[in-house]
C-alpha cells in the first residue's frame, strides 16, 4: 500500500471524527434533551398558609378595683378551677368603706324609728286638738266659750293635721334613706369582694402580668392580670389565607400542618370556619381560616407558628404532566415551530382555547372542579425528533399537572416529554430545569 494512499485514508478518518464532533452527537446538532416519562398517579392541589395556634377559649382576667397586689396564688402554667383564688388586692381601704357604709345604714335605720315615733306623737296631738275643737263648738252655742276661742281651737286642729302629714313624709324619707344606705353597703361589699381575684373558668394560666407589691389602676379600664386558656387539649389554628384561595375552602376539610418545635411530625385538623372579616396589609387581602385540632398530650402551645397545607382539589389515578415539560419551549425559529404546529394540526398560537376542539378525554376522579387550560408539550420521538402535543390541563401540585384531555396529537403513558435542553458543546439551555437526564 502506497504512502499517499495511507495519507488519504488518515485524512478521511480525521474528517469523519470532526464531522461526528460537530454534528453527530445525539443526532440533532449536538443537542441532548432532558426528558421525563409520562406517568399516572394522584395529584393533590393544596393551599399553603401560615397561622398561629390558639386555645379555643382564652379569658383575660382583670381587676375592677384599684389597689396593691398583696398575694398571688397562681403562676404561669398553673391549672386552676373556676372560683379558685388566684390573686388578692390589699382590702384595707375597701374594708373601711364597707364598715362606714354599714354604720350609715344603722344610722338610717335609727332615723326611721325616730320618724315613726314623731308620727305617733303627731297623731296623738291631732286627736286631742280635734276633740277640743268639737267640744268648743258645743260650748260656743251655749255661750260658755267665745267665738275667738272656737277659732283658735279650729286652727290648732288643722295645724295638728298638717303635722301628721309632715311626720309621715319624714318617715317615708327615712325609710328611703335606709334603702339607699343598704345599696351603698352592697356596693361596698361588692368592691371588697372584687379585691379577691378568682378564676372565671377551668383552665391553664398562660400569662401573668403582675407581681406582689404592684399597684393596679382600674380608673379607665380593667387591667389584665392573668390570661387563662380553658382547654389546651382542644386548640385552633388561625391561618391567614389569601383572598384568591378562600373560594376553595369549606368547613369540614381535612388539613395538615407542621410546627417548628416538631419539624419531622405532621399534625391534622379540620377547617371549622372561614371568617369574613378581612385583613389588609400592604394591599394584600387575607382572611382567617379557623382550623380545629386535638392536642391530647398538650405538646403544642398557644402562640406557636403553624405551616398549614389545605387540600382544595384532588385528582386520583390520572396522567401527570411534569410542570417542567409545560414550561419547555424548543430553541427553534418561529417559522420552524409553526411548521411543527401545522403538521400536528395545532392552532397558530398553540394555547388558544377553542370551543370546537376535540380529542380523547381522559378519566379523572376529582375532589373539586379545576379551571381547564390549553397548553403545548413537546414529545421526544424515536430518532430524536420533536413532536408538539396540545393538551388541556387541570389541577396542579406545583410539581405535576393533571392531563385532562389530549386535544391535538397523541400521548400515552410512558412517552418521553422534553423538560430541558443540554448543549453537549458545553452549558445548558431551555425552559425546563437542566438537572439529571430523565429518560
Amino acid at each position: 500500500m502506497s504512502k499517499k494512499y495511507l495519507l488519504a485514508i488518515g485524512a478521511a478518518l480525521v474528517a469523519l471524527v470532526l464531522l461526528y464532533i460537530t454534528f453527530g452527537r445525539d443526532g440533532a446538532g449536538g443537542v441532548s434533551y432532558a426528558t421525563a416519562p409520562l406517568e399516572k398517579g394522584d395529584i393533590f392541589q393544596v393551599v399553603d398558609a401560615t397561622g398561629t395556634i390558639n386555645a379555643v377559649i382564652t379569658v383575660q382576667v382583670g381587676s375592677q378595683v384599684s389597689g396593691v397586689i398583696s398575694e398571688l396564688h397562681a403562676d404561669f402554667n398553673s391549672h386552676v378551677t373556676k372560683g379558685d383564688v388566684i390573686a388578692q388586692i390589699n382590702p384595707a381601704l375597701f374594708q373601711g368603706s364597707f364598715a362606714q357604709a354599714k354604720a350609715d345604714l344603722e344610722d338610717a335605720i335609727a332615723n326611721v324609728a325616730v320618724a315613726a315615733a314623731n308620727v305617733v306623737k303627731a297623731k296623738a296631738s291631732q286627736r286631742q286638738t280635734k276633740e277640743d275643737y268639737q267640744r268648743n263648738q258645743g260650748l260656743t252655742k251655749s255661750g260658755a266659750v267665745s267665738a275667738q276661742a272656737l277659732e283658735l281651737s279650729q286652727a290648732s286642729s288643722e295645724s295638728a293635721d298638717a303635722q301628721v302629714t309632715a311626720t309621715e313624709a319624714q318617715e317615708q324619707q327615712a325609710r328611703a334613706q335606709v334603702e339607699q344606705k343598704r345599696a351603698a353597703v352592697q356596693v361596698a361589699q361588692t368592691n371588697l369582694d372584687y379585691t379577691t381575684i378568682r378564676a372565671p373558668i377551668d383552665g391553664t394560666v398562660v400569662a401573668r402580668t403582675v407581681d406582689v407589691g404592684q399597684t393596679v389602676a382600674a380608673s379607665l379600664q380593667a387591667p389584665t392580670l392573668f390570661t387563662i386558656a380553658q382547654d389546651l387539649t382542644k386548640m385552633q389554628v388561625y391561618a391567614k389565607t389569601d383572598e384568591s384561595d378562600v373560594g376553595g375552602m369549606k368547613p369540614g376539610q381535612r388539613v395538615t400542618f407542621k410546627v417548628d418545635a416538631y419539624p419531622r411530625e405532621t399534625f391534622e385538623g379540620t377547617v371549622s370556619q372561614v371568617r369574613m372579616n378581612s385583613t389588609v396589609v400592604q394591599n394584600v387581602v387575607t382572611y382567617d381560616t379557623i382550623i380545629d385540632f386535638d392536642n391530647p398530650q398538650r405538646r403544642l402551645f398557644p402562640g406557636m407558628t403553624a405551616y398549614v397545607s389545605i387540600p382544595v382539589a384532588t385528582a386520583l389515578d390520572v396522567i401527570r404532566l411534569p410542570n417542567a415539560a409545560l414550561r419547555f419551549k424548543p430553541d427553534l425559529s418561529a417559522s420552524e415551530i409553526q411548521k411543527l404546529y401545522k403538521k400536528a394540526d395545532i392552532p397558530e398560537e398553540g394555547t388558544t382555547v377553542s370551543q370546537k376542539a376535540t380529542g380523547k378525554a381522559l378519566p379523572a376522579s376529582r375532589g373539586s372542579a379545576a379551571k381547564a387550560e390549553m397548553r403545548v408539550v413537546w414529545k421526544l420521538r424515536a430518532g430524536k425528533t420533536l413532536e408538539p402535543v396540545r393538551v388541556k390541563t387541570g389541577i396542579t401540585d406545583h410539581t405535576d399537572t393533571e392531563l385532562m384531555q389530549v386535544v391535538n396529537g397523541n400521548l400515552n403513558v410512558g412517552d418521553s416529554l422534553i423538560t430541558g435542553v443540554t448543549q453537549s458543546a458545553g452549558g445548558s439551555k431551555g425552559n425546563g430545569p437542566a438537572g439529571p437526564r430523565r429518560t
